[in-house]
């Protein structure tokens, strides 16, 4: 198979979960962040600015992109196109879009084969993207995969961390569901898909949402239950609006279930966290686990 070397463009929370993954697959890694700090990359990544990537992207073999999209478009491509062109052993990328690309389906399923239909700017920037990225790897023979994904959430960001420290909400909107997704299937699913590309062709669109798309309330409620502690008072959901910022009332303004039995299939995989209730009661148990062995000294 050749060297397997993987850069990954943004090693934030879903980055640096795909990077340990990768290295335990014998991946070569290393990943960006815009302005590397004291905080440490995974064991065995290596660590790089943003700006001084090009070398690492010229000498992939596999590229995934976290970064978000900005007004000018892509910032790796705006940053890194040339570096791109070098890649002469790039064999496959892996893009992280949003499920915000098919905008408001008044709670109706997309699949991956519905058409996008982004109703809000930035999902029309991650679509934008999207089209850029198949457009730069046109004729190259690079398998190209979307990966639309829903709210991701984990160790650390979830309704666990929520309700400790005290900002909870339980919003009374039982119409209105989300497709969320647990920070470790993501990993597993784009080195899964890295493992096993699809012909080159033609972008793959793969959805990274659990098979239970379900309201903000019950997850909290179930986080509640775990902890033992009451779940937060019910709120209207135009009260609630009235006190979100610009980007939280943005993500209420749309409604829809995304199906990914198919993406699944694909790849060959079940999600180890197939609703909120088994990637919660997970979250928790590592916790827990953590915390004896730290006493057991």
């Amino acid at each position: 198979m050749g060297e397997r070397r993987m850069v990954i463009l943004g090693l934030g929370y879903a980055g640096a979960a795909i990077a340990r993954a990768a290295r335990r697959a014998g991946f070569e890694v290393a990943g960006t962040r815009r302005a590397p700090g004291p905080e440490e990359a995974p064991p065995g990544v290596a660590l790089l600015p943003f700006a001084a990537a090009g070398e690492a992207i010229a000498a992939a073999s596999h590229l995934v992109i976290t970064a978000a999209p900005g007004e000018a478009g892509d910032p790796v491509l705006e940053a890194h196109r040339a570096a791109l062109a070098r890649a002469a052993g790039l064999r496959w990328v892996g893009y992280l879009s949003t499920t915000g690309v098919y905008g408001d389906r008044d709670g109706g399923w997309v699949e991956e084969t519905t058409p996008p239909a982004p109703g809000q700017e930035r999902g029309r920037r991650r679509l934008r993207a999207e089209q850029d990225w198949a457009a730069a790897l046109a004729g190259r023979g690079v398998a190209l995969d979307l990966f639309r994904t829903g709210g991701i959430y984990g160790p650390g960001r979830s309704a666990l961390d929520e309700l400790r420290a005290g900002r909870a909400r339980r919003v009374d909107a039982p119409r209105h569901r989300f497709s969320r997704i647990h920070r470790d299937d993501i990993a597993a699913a784009v080195l899964a898909a890295a493992l096993r590309p699809a012909a080159p062709e033609m972008p793959r669109v793969l959805h990274l949402a659990d098979d239970l798309p379900s309201t903000g309330a019950e997850v909290m409620e179930e986080a509640a239950r775990l902890l033992g502690l009451p779940p937060p008072p019910l709120v209207p959901l135009e009260q609630a609006l009235a006190a979100m910022s610009p980007m939280g009332r943005s993500f209420w303004a749309e409604n829809r279930r995304v199906a990914s039995g198919a993406t699944q299939a694909m790849l060959g995989l079940r999600w180890r966290h197939p609703t909120y209730r088994e990637g919660l009661a997970a979250i928790l148990a590592a916790e827990r686990g953590a915390a004896g062995n730290e006493g057991g000294g």
